[in-house]
């Protein structure tokens, strides 16, 4: 504004406004002065229909009495009629006063839904966790499909329980939970299997087999699939492989697919949450002595060429201590408490 108060006296204030490409209606805007208004709002006067101080007082008392005060306003105005044969005022006014009051609420028992909890689980060794989904593989014709259950270790990555079937059910998935705990010689508690809320993951046999095994039982939130982000990664890896065929001529197409698939991802894939060691490698090997090893090889190749290391002296990456499913922020929990936290 200041450029076009200069200009204007040269060129004109149209001009000036031109040349420099502010229109002339903001111009003019930002010339003028602000004037303060005090509006002053008339009182409204009471109007002469208008209840009196003591006629609310004496309509709120009636309704506060005790034969009064569990009922309607219309029940109460309906029953003054007929048996007292009084009018104090209209159902609409007792509304108002009982609103002004802070008194006029939903009484009836309403159906409140409980906010689920947010699975917080940890795991700081193999075996302590399990997670386990089903995805679903596409056959040879619409609508036919078959579904590959996954049983995955929180902590490595390892699968440690899959199969290919052409249905889900309780059965299966408890058959599959069964056969991979002999497996993994897990005895007693300690171990959790969280899961989403599917009809295999609430059926009665998985439930019961669980509860036979001494072990826990988790669940996600429901419609919340971020509270099983490892098996959905996984699901993603495998599928988006460039062997994935994207359907299926039968079901042991899909499993002869499946068996090699699940090899390589335990043994052959170097996993970047795992410091791109192999599930097997943190699942049944000896991760320091890999680690070492890695750093006995950097460290040669640090003194052979320190320049090419300009910022630090490299270091191999190493699989996290710990692994979270919903990590809580702000403050740490024992593991133990956050493990036990969702039993169902």
């Amino acid at each position: 504004m200041t450029a076009i108060a200069k200009l204007s006296p040269v060129v004109g204030r149209a001009e000036a406004c031109r040349n420099l490409g502010v229109p002339r209606a903001t111009f003019y805007r930002r010339l003028r002065v602000p004037v303060e208004r005090t509006i002053e709002r008339a009182t409204r006067p009471r109007s002469a229909r208008a209840l009196s101080e003591e006629e609310r007082n004496q309509v709120l008392e009636t309704l506060h009495a005790p034969e009064f005060v569990d009922l309607s306003p219309a029940a109460v105005f309906a029953r003054l009629l007929d048996e007292d044969k009084q009018y104090l005022c209209s159902i609409r006014t007792m509304y108002r006063l009982l609103e002004a009051n802070q008194e006029v609420r939903e009484r009836r028992c309403q159906r409140r839904h409980a906010k689920p909890a947010i699975p917080r689980l940890v795991a700081s060794a193999p075996n302590q966790v399990w997670t386990w989904d089903i995805t679903l593989l596409r056959g040879p014709e619409k609508w036919i499909f078959y579904y590959l259950y996954v049983i995955l270790d929180l902590f490595s990555r390892y699968v440690v329980g899959w199969m290919v079937a052409d249905r889900q059910c309780g059965e299966l998935a408890k058959h599959l939970i069964a056969e991979t705990c002999e497996k993994e010689r897990i005895v007693g508690g300690g171990l959790t299997i969280h899961a989403d809320r599917g009809s295999p993951m609430k059926a009665k046999p998985t439930i019961a087999l669980i509860a036979e095994l001494g072990l826990i039982r988790s669940h996600s939130r429901p419609r919340t699939s971020d509270d099983n982000p490892f098996s959905e990664s996984q699901f993603k890896t495998l599928k988006y492989r460039p062997d994935y065929p994207g359907e299926f001529g039968s079901i042991f197409d899909a499993r002869d697919w499946a068996s090699p698939t699940m090899n390589w991802y335990n043994n052959d894939h170097r996993h970047s949450g795992l410091g791109y060691l192999t599930p097997a490698m943190v699942h049944h090997g000896d991760v320091a002595g890999l680690i070492g090893e890695r750093k006995e090889v950097l460290s040669a190749a640090y003194a052979a060429h320190p320049e090419r290391f300009v910022r630090k002296r490299p270091e191999p990456l190493a699989p996290p201590e710990e692994v979270w499913i919903n990590r809580p922020k702000g403050k740490e929990l024992d593991t133990e408490q956050v493990i036990g936290s969702l039993v169902q």
